[in-house]
């Protein structure tokens, strides 16, 4: 079946990293086929944010025509800003790194002179207590104390011993750490953040999720890069400063979107894909809602970016059960974001703060005003607080009122952040499907729906 996948999307979310998932791709086409259309194939794409807006531009700069259709009303996805009494609010704090020369060349071309580079600073919050991200080791033990600290390196020792003589079994994200860092510190520093951020218990996490996010890292390199720095070839769990849009991570699929509008393609608002029509292995038509009724776009070519649950849900005639089941276990943990202005020059001086303490819904703050200044008016600041979450659970369905009011408590009297007279205005923001889960079996799931999708 011709959708999304014959042009074959290598690495969709790698270039942004957002310190859980995010988003600008690096996008390779085989276009043999759209090539022999005489420039004029109709590409569809379906999904504003920048792994979408990147497959038109790519496809754009080799003459074939696209439109892309986003069912929001601003580009961006998850990647957007939002602007709001001059204030500009990342949904979350999305940094960019990456060690690929073509996907740092796209990123320069689309924003030439408006990348900033931004020194890194962040700190865990734990037992009432803050601590450097990534750990270091003298921080770490004034912080936890000898004790702790002892049993810490005790343990890291005895998993590294036992692993000379039996190799472990590493299937979960808790076998992966307590390899990578000792059964100590995996309690202390990695379980209770995790199981915030999911939602699910960290042995039911898959352990590629870890592999991949935390690539390189362990005890052993923590410890070595705090002591002697490396400025090449270092892990990217410990890169001390990020390139980043001065107005905003928005500006990415904002710029993508005027250059595709600038080569004559279209970038669609408010348009929603409900229905991918296949025949013969091939996608027809694409069903649309826009507000005013609907209607059938056809094209010749398909490239998704929305979730792919979605997306094999859509299919008409239906996908088998089998795939449909498979798809439906595909889980997605959502995401609300609480975004303050406040009367204040500066909160912090850091770029994120990492809420470990499971008294506190929650998970993670950003000041936007420590990435650029340019994201606030002079004198004034802003946070972004994020709550990891189900749609349909308790902070999901949350008043808005009433989520503003438990955030601006926690940051009062619990984090000491700011006073409660300090905060001019507050809006929420919720984004459904923010983050595929890695839950363990997710693997073959996957691939059955990958199969039906790319045959």
């Amino acid at each position: 079946m011709s959708c999304g996948t014959r042009a074959s999307v290598e690495g969709l979310k790698r270039g942004v990293k957002r310190d859980m998932y995010a988003a600008l791709p690096r996008v390779r086409f085989d276009l043999t086929e759209l090539e022999m259309a005489e420039k004029k194939t109709s590409v569809c794409v379906i999904g504003g944010g920048p792994a979408g807006l990147s497959a038109a531009y790519t496809l754009s700069q080799n003459d074939i025509d696209t439109v892309v259709l986003e069912m929001g009303t601003q580009v961006g996805g998850i990647s957007r800003t939002i602007e709001r009494n001059g204030f500009r609010f990342d949904l979350g704090g999305h940094r960019f790194f990456t060690k690929d020369t073509e996907v740092e060349d796209l990123f320069r071309e689309v924003l030439g002179d408006e990348i900033i580079w931004v020194d890194r600073s962040s700190k865990i919050y734990y037992h009432n207590k803050y601590f450097d991200y990534p750990l270091k080791p003298a921080n770490a033990l004034l912080g936890m104390g000898l004790g702790t600290t002892a049993r810490c390196i005790f343990d890291y020792g005895l998993v590294k011993t036992r692993g000379l003589y039996r190799k472990p079994e590493i299937i979960s994200l808790e076998d992966w750490v307590t390899n990578e860092f000792g059964g100590e510190l995996f309690r202390q520093f990695f379980k209770d953040y995790t199981e915030k951020v999911w939602g699910i218990d960290c042995n039911r996490i898959a352990a590629e999720w870890a592999a991949q996010r935390i690539k390189g890292l362990s005890l052993r390199v923590a410890i070595k890069d705090s002591i002697f720095p490396s400025k090449n070839g270092k892990v990217k769990t410990l890169i001390d400063k990020f390139m980043y849009p001065r107005l905003g991570i928005g500006r990415i699929s904002e710029n993508l979107a005027e250059r595709l509008e600038g080569m004559g393609n279209e970038v669609r608002m408010r348009q929603k894909a409900v229905a991918v029509n296949h025949q013969g292995g091939r996608v027809t038509s694409v069903d649309v809602e826009d507000g005013e009724g609907g209607y059938s776009l056809e094209v010749e070519e398909l490239v998704s970016s929305m979730p792919l649950t979605r997306l094999v849900n859509a299919m008409r005639p239906p996908a088998p059960d089998d795939v449909l089941e498979a798809a439906d276990l595909l889980r997605y943990r959502d995401l609300v974001t609480v975004n303050l202005i406040v009367d204040k020059p500066q909160i912090t001086d850091l770029t994120w703060i990492y809420i470990h303490d499971p008294a506190i819904a929650l998970g993670r703050i950003h000041e936007p005003r420590n990435w650029s200044p340019a994201m606030a008016p002079e004198g004034k600041s802003s946070l972004v607080t994020e709550y990891f979450c189900f749609e349909g659970g308790e902070i999901w369905e949350m008043d808005d009122q009433a989520l503003i009011d438990l955030t601006i408590e926690d940051l009062d009297q619990r984090l000491h952040f700011l006073r409660e007279q300090e905060v001019m205005d507050a809006f929420v923001v919720r984004i459904p499907k923010a983050y595929p889960m890695y839950e363990l079996g997710y693997e073959q799931r996957l691939k059955k729906v990958l199969d039906y999708v790319n045959r």
